[in-house]
């Protein structure tokens, strides 16, 4: 497939798209967790949270895996229609999506449907049938490539575990089922676990069937580099992501890891990156913004896992860049409440100046500089915004300064 321009897919998909909350462009999404929460009581400490959340203007809260899970996190299901698990009991789950409910929050779940780990041995000695809980499945349902009787896998294997065999009816119409019943249980919202697993029409069936209001997956392979060195171009990367969100029907969204690759990056002193060969953002967010989530960090990059950090001492340069842009910006966890009240405050500035001037997933934007120590630019004619340590400001006394902060300003009219 080659590269597409935003301008042709925005056209093709106001005509069919689906997902009215894809279509208005306006969500804010904070992923409500990270990577030591299961230690935490989480659902009772969220719970608190919940009008914070609500009044700093997330649309929608991205909570951890709640099914009963062998690994505290989440991330290796194995009883999924057990909502007991290390963040905290069904009972208080219950209570914390009521409260989202009241608060007009949706809950996004975490959906693990890659792989699933057995109760009992099967075929090969490994534990790859599921006796003795709900979904019983024997080992078809697991593919031939990770010890089941089943086909070979529709995309990369996760390893260590018995990887779900999509290809096989009966799979699909349990897993269906299972969106359909979390649907019911009060999530709104799906994020995809490690998308890369499986074909992208077994997403867009899912979706179709469990219609959850919003999508997003985590498709995530490695930007272009040359040894250690990032490059310029990442197109290739980007296109990727996009062949995925196609695969999809155009149903879900998915996580503009190019934008947040070239972002950090660039925050030290190589601001240039942030516009492409044809002037446009550089990520996935330049080429399909109404299914980009941009973000900085997550569970995985950030955290206590730390396998892609945002470099620290540059989070409101990134936050400043991702809540003034096109795309869906996605906040982190740790930056709003663990990182200090000034950062949580500017954080919330930014999404005020956001939803104040009507700036949504496909926005304009005009791109006036990026040199290595200055970016600047004007979104939907409404906001003006600058990161780095170059001087800059929008010409027209009709441009007043809405924010500032460590290497960033914001101006709006």
């Amino acid at each position: 497939m080659g590269g597409y321009t935003s301008n042709e897919h925005e056209q093709k998909n106001n005509q069919i798209d689906p997902a009215a909350s894809i279509h208005s462009g306006k969500e804010i999404l904070l992923q409500a967790f990270n990577w030591e929460s299961h230690k935490h009581d989480w659902w009772k400490n969220l719970e608190k949270k919940v009008p914070d959340i609500a009044k700093s203007g997330f649309t929608s809260a991205w909570l951890p895996p709640p099914t009963n899970s062998f690994a505290p996190e989440g991330y290796l299901p194995q009883n999924l229609y057990s909502l007991n698990s290390a963040y905290g009991s069904e009972h208080l789950l219950k209570a914390l999506l009521n409260k989202m409910k009241t608060h007009k929050v949706r809950a996004m779940a975490d959906i693990v449907i890659n792989h699933r780990v057995g109760t009992t041995q099967g075929h090969n000695g490994m534990y790859n049938r599921y006796d003795g809980i709900p979904l019983s499945w024997n080992e078809h349902a697991v593919t031939s490539c990770t010890g089941g009787k089943g086909n070979k896998s529709t995309g990369d294997n996760f390893s260590g575990v018995p990887n779900v065999d999509h290809t096989q009816p009966f799979v699909r119409k349990d897993i269906a089922n299972w969106l359909r019943w979390l649907r019911t249980s009060g999530f709104e919202d799906f994020r995809f676990d490690f998308a890369r697993g499986y074909s992208p029409k077994y997403v867009k069936e899912y979706i179709e069937s469990a219609k959850p209001i919003f999508s997003v997956g985590e498709y995530w392979d490695s930007c272009n580099y040359k040894g250690q060195y990032l490059e310029y171009n990442q197109d290739s990367h980007r296109q990727r992501v996009i062949n995925w969100i196609d695969g999809t029907g155009q149903l879900s969204a998915a996580f503009d890891f190019t934008t947040k690759g070239i972002l950090q990056q660039a925050v030290k002193g190589e601001l240039w990156r942030l516009r492409d060969a044809q002037g446009k953002p550089p990520g996935v967010m330049g080429w399909w913004p109404s299914r980009a989530v941009t973000f900085l960090d997550n569970h995985d990059t950030g955290s206590t896992q730390a396998h892609w950090p945002f470099p620290s001492h540059h989070i409101m340069e990134g936050y400043a860049y991702i809540l003034t842009h096109p795309g869906i910006p996605s906040v982190f966890y740790d930056h709003f409440y663990d990182w200090g009240t000034a950062i949580h405050d500017q954080i919330v500035k930014l999404i005020d100046i956001r939803k104040h001037q009507g700036i949504h997933s496909r926005s304009s934007i005009h791109i006036i500089e990026a040199q290595p120590n200055l970016y600047a630019a004007n979104i939907g004619d409404k906001v003006s915004m600058k990161i780095g340590d170059g001087s800059w400001c929008p010409s027209g006394k009709e441009w007043t300064l809405a924010t500032s902060g460590h290497r960033y300003a914001v101006w709006q009219k």
